[in-house]
């Protein structure tokens, strides 16, 4: 998942002057390919030699149509997924390993159907290359939909013409990935940072290729899992056409409701005028398993304090309005949530002062030649630098043309946008490769208050150069995760980038209409059926910086404040006192409790607390099924419930 928090120490980089023989290496075991041996500091050529002798398949099947096509298959339903999830709780989900598993699935159930069209065994690596494909198209090309492009929507009441926006999710996604060019080779082969969650795509990868029956388990969880959530949001959201047709009375009782109202009131109103209530949803159970216990029981108190406490309040002095209900609260809380998670994000990104540092000193290193022979070698697979300067002069200039015609963003506006880019995508990469976290909102964050700057009360300028900003790093740090995995498994490094330039085009074919569809205005946004936190921060952002505070009510001033004291405060006492660092709530969890309902943070936390009581009972359960069966329940009910959105919205379904 992006934007997840996990601290991992890091790692510092030196330039390796040990004299040794590429050889000596060679005795190490295949797993440990390119990891430096103990004790000794190999040179980046005894590195990348020792990976080409040990680790390369070169000669194995990889970039082929089948591999490319299931990629795109997938990828395309899971950038419905993917845009479902941003609009209802912000957060965009990686999208990698379960494409994996599905697809594993599939085409075992394909070649014993049909054992003449689907001959061959689909290979490792051609599952590499699909799952680059896949998360291209189900992560790169919707992030900016739900985020930048609807706080657009919020902010101006309109959409962006459809041809625009095919350009600007093209030229985005492509700059994103072109941009992770030069950094490959040095973050991946040469300082071999991690990037979990690329490791983990590799080691599903090995389990559901090696013979036995972890692979099999794995798949029919995802299976199960998936068609029960698909089961419940069709009897929740579907109104059950087929079977009112038929029966009328069993329709009505076989129909589940999308709350469950808990009795009490606050103030004299009912708990479900403060969204406090029991959504009968899986999807988002299933998100707060992923997200961990510290975020989700900080989600569930910040929540508690937002509409049990201060929504009352606030709405027995005047500040939100009498009726009540999600949308008035959000327009006084989402300051204050806004305020709490920019601040903290963007005081968490200087506290990894260590981590900007090594960014902006490796831009030269990420140009230098690594060798003679070994490079030679490694130069027919890697990525060739004219591909990134092609790239990234044709991505670039796309950027900046539909900035300047689209946006009415100046030229010059637009190249800054474009050159900031390219160096918060080297600090966003960097930081995912040692902390599994993409800081894309702390990145956009960081162009909103530039622009804000140099475009004051340009709301249209601060909030599209944000977005390339953050949409190009996201992009950059998805490929990069990718390349990762094979990296380990001796993927062709050239092959999967072609895969995630190819997903890209497979992404866009679906999320852009499906986008026009599931928001056809403004005013679904922010509403109970779409939160859209994510975009509501964006715009809240935007709006600040072009009006200042003169407009709001002085309580959300007062919010702001005190919001961002809070999100300061937060990391600050996690430095202070490590050793109670799980005492100490998530400043993104609590911020974000104040732009979702509470039913979200209610689901979100009961979830954790699901998984991390089976982590603690049933470690070995936990570890081969909470990712699975999640991501399955999360896949069963987006999809079919992306699927009913369109129908009703087709007339094809009453809703």
């Amino acid at each position: 998942m992006k934007d997840r928090k996990t601290e991992h120490p890091a790692h510092e980089h030196h330039e390796p002057h040990v004299e040794t023989r590429a050889e000596e290496f060679t005795e190490l075991p295949e797993a440990e390919a390119g990891q430096p041996p103990k004790g000794r500091k190999p040179t980046p050529e005894e590195i990348e030699a020792h990976w080409l002798k040990h680790t390369y398949r070169g000669d194995m099947p990889q970039l082929t149509l089948r591999a490319v096509g299931m990629g795109a298959l997938l990828g395309g339903f899971m950038s419905l997924s993917n845009i479902y999830v941003g609009l209802k709780t912000g957060w965009g989900l990686g999208v990698a390993i379960t494409a994996c598993i599905l697809s594993y699935a599939i085409y075992r159930t394909l070649s014993a159907a049909f054992p003449r069209l689907f001959a061959g065994e689909f290979t490792i690596l051609e599952n590499t290359c699909m799952q680059t494909t896949a998360s291209s198209a189900g992560y790169s090309t919707g992030g900016t939909l739900s985020s930048a492009i609807a706080a657009y929507l919020i902010v101006t009441g309109h959409h962006i013409p459809w041809l625009t926006l095919t350009l600007w999710t093209l030229f985005l996604a492509g700059l994103g990935c072109f941009m992770s060019i030069p950094m490959k080779r040095q973050m991946i082969n040469i300082e071999q940072l991690r990037f979990p969650s690329g490791i983990a795509a590799a080691e599903v990868l090995k389990s559901l290729h090696t013979k036995g029956s972890e692979a099999a388990d794995k798949a029919k969880s995802l299976g199960i899992a998936g068609l029960l959530g698909a089961v419940i949001v069709w009897f929740k959201d579907s109104g059950n056409p087929f079977i009112l047709s038929r029966f009328k009375n069993a329709g009505s009782m076989l129909t589940i409701p999308s709350y469950l109202h808990f009795p009490g009131s606050i103030g004299g109103q009912p708990l479900h005028k403060y969204t406090i209530s029991l959504e009968l949803s899986t999807i988002m159970v299933a998100a707060g398993a992923l997200i961990g216990w510290k975020v989700g029981w900080s989600m569930l108190l910040g929540a508690c304090v937002n509409y049990g406490v201060l929504a009352p309040w606030m709405a027995a002095i005047g500040a939100i309005d009498s009726k009540l209900g999600y949308r008035e609260i959000v327009r006084w809380s989402t300051w204050t949530g806004a305020s709490i998670m920019a601040t903290s994000g963007l005081f968490m990104f200087a506290l990894q002062w260590r981590t900007v540092v090594r960014a902006f000193s490796g831009i030269t290193d990420i140009f230098k030649p690594h060798g003679s022979k070994t490079a030679d070698k490694m130069a027919h697979i890697e990525v060739p630098t004219s591909w990134f300067l092609t790239g990234l002069v044709i991505s670039g200039l796309g950027c900046m043309a539909v900035l300047k015609f689209a946006f009415d963003t100046t030229v010059f506006m637009g190249f800054v946008a474009v050159a900031m880019t390219f160096f918060l995508a080297i600090v966003a990469c960097r930081a995912t490769g040692e902390t599994d976290t993409t800081p894309v909102g702390a990145m956009g964050k960081i162009t909103q208050l530039m622009f804000g700057v140099l475009a004051p009360s340009n709301i249209t300028t601060n909030l599209m150069t944000a977005s390339v900003t953050a949409n190009a790093a996201g992009s950059s740090a998805d490929l990069l995760t990718s390349l990762k995995t094979g990296y380990i498994l001796g993927a062709n490094p050239r092959k999967q980038f072609l895969a995630q330039l190819l997903g890209i085009f497979a992404g866009m074919v679906v999320v852009i209409p499906a986008f026009y569809v599931l928001v056809p205005n403004a005013e679904v946004l922010g509403t109970d059926k779409w939160p859209a936190p994510s975009a509501q921060v964006w715009a809240a952002v935007a709006r600040l910086l072009a009006n200042g505070f003169s407009a709001l009510h002085p309580t959300a001033r007062w919010g702001l404040l005190i919001g961002a004291l809070i999100g300061i405060l937060i990391p600050v006492l996690e430095r202070l006192f490590p050793k109670h660092h799980k005492f100490i709530p998530s400043a993104m969890g609590v911020g974000m409790a104040f732009v979702i309902p509470f039913f979200n943070s209610l689901s979100m936390f009961i979830g954790a607390a699901i998984a991390t009581l089976l982590e603690a009972k049933k470690p070995q359960t936990a570890e081969k099924y909470v990712v699975t069966v999640a991501s399955g329940f999360i896949a069963g009910e987006s999809l079919l419930g992306v699927a009913i959105a369109l129908l009703t919205a087709a007339g094809i379904l009453g809703g």
